[in-house]
């Protein structure tokens, strides 16, 4: 905000960046909520927290290394799997002789990067690449496809890419990395492939984005006979059960969408069933999600290509920022909304929302889909002028244009 007041008629003078009190204040966060959640759970009667590294010695058998260097072992009629996923670190030449990066490790920085390589274009590296920038480091972006955000809507990639670019992030796809060589000085030299020619970039710092992979390895599965898939996710049935009955597994150690919220809906559903007595299942559950760049990219539902594959009657609704009155007023006007319409139904199918308050707008959204309000009532709406949401007026009623 302060690098971009100009615009607004508010001129700011030298401001600069101070990682060591930014990094602070994300660790007061962070354990802020952590010890809140552990003296929650200490607090709670019949229930004992164990630090240490478990592993399955039998079906309901588990021993638990702990971290003072005891041993225990547990067995239990109910067993909840919910160890998540780490970043999955692809077998490239050189890359272990280098201090990579990761999502974990980036966060204990302490000083600004000056020339940050990321490789993967999709949510994790965008969200460092763009805060990186902002830090002051010079950006480069690896995508091996042939656009970032490859799930997403062309539209919507191609929108994200121009945003990205015009504050000097240097994306490039169709690109992936051969070879790393650390150089004295603490430089790196990176051997990479764009087609088929071959060249050599230089940096200073690798932050391996590349996907995510389940950690399950020291679980040792074969010991309880739990399934998984070929990548080593936890295979459940719809309502989280594996194969072994009282066994089940929550959260991205089972695959599928791997974000916070969908692993406190795997336990509300897990709880419900087992102490409510309900018939919860996961199919067909809205799954939203947003991605935290500036703009936000927030999600829910189908996009238009699914749309498309599935031979569904259709129709696209879409509306720039730079038509929203908020947007305008507030100074940023950069990205679109967009939504997919069931033509027979009117139902709200899907949305893709990028733009300032992209997740909260999705969201509005979302509650519609969930509750089978159709875009006809939506465009006709009384909101609160001039919130974001109140263009969703003017997005339903483009589908008449």
């Amino acid at each position: 905000m302060a690098a971009n007041s100009g615009p607004l008629g508010i001129k700011v003078k030298g401001f600069s960046v101070n990682m060591p009190k930014i990094k602070k204040r994300k660790d007061d966060i962070v354990h802020l909520f952590r010890n809140g959640s552990q003296h929650g759970l200490e607090a709670t009667k019949n229930l004992t927290i164990l630090f240490g590294e478990a592993a399955f010695t039998g079906e309901k058998t588990i021993s638990v290394k702990l971290n003072d260097g005891k041993q225990k072992k547990i067995q239990g009629d109910w067993i909840f799997i919910n160890t998540g996923a780490s970043p999955y670190i692809p077998d490239i030449d050189g890359l272990n002789d280098i201090d990579y990066l990761t999502s974990t490790s980036i966060l204990e920085l302490d000083r600004v990067p000056k020339h940050l390589l990321i490789l993967g274009g999709n949510y994790i590296g965008l969200e460092f690449a763009q805060m990186f920038r902002r830090f002051g480091s010079k950006v480069t972006v690896f995508e091996k496809g042939e656009r970032i955000v490859g799930k997403e809507d062309e539209d919507v990639s191609e929108e994200l890419t121009k945003i990205l670019e015009e504050e000097d992030i240097n994306i490039r796809t169709n690109t992936v990395a051969v070879g790393f060589k650390k150089k004295s000085g603490g430089k790196i030299v990176v051997s990479v492939l764009a087609g088929e020619d071959e060249k050599k970039i230089r940096c200073t710092h690798v932050l391996v984005a590349t996907g995510r992979t389940p950690q399950t390895q020291q679980l040792n599965l074969p010991a309880t006979g739990v399934g998984t898939d070929e990548r080593g996710y936890i295979k459940v049935n719809d309502k989280l059960e594996t194969n072994i009955k009282g066994i089940y597994a929550l959260g991205d150690v089972k695959g599928g969408p791997a974000f916070t919220h969908i692993s406190y809906n795997d336990y509300t559903i897990v709880y419900r069933n087992l102490i409510e007595k309900d018939k919860l299942t996961t199919k067909d559950r809205p799954v939203p999600y947003c991605m935290f760049t500036d703009p936000q990219l927030g999600h829910i539902g189908i996009n238009e290509a699914e749309a498309k594959k599935q031979g569904l009657n259709y129709k696209v609704a879409k509306l720039p920022m730079s038509h929203v009155a908020r947007a305008i007023e507030t100074g940023d006007s950069r990205g679109f909304m967009k939504a997919i319409v069931d033509v027979d139904t009117k139902l709200i199918l899907g949305a893709t929302i990028l733009g300032p308050e992209g997740g909260e707008i999705m969201t509005v959204l979302q509650m519609a889909m969930m509750g089978g309000i159709t875009y006809e009532q939506i465009r006709w709406c009384v909101f609160a002028h001039p919130l974001y949401s109140e263009s969703l007026n003017n997005l339903f009623m483009a589908l008449d244009k």
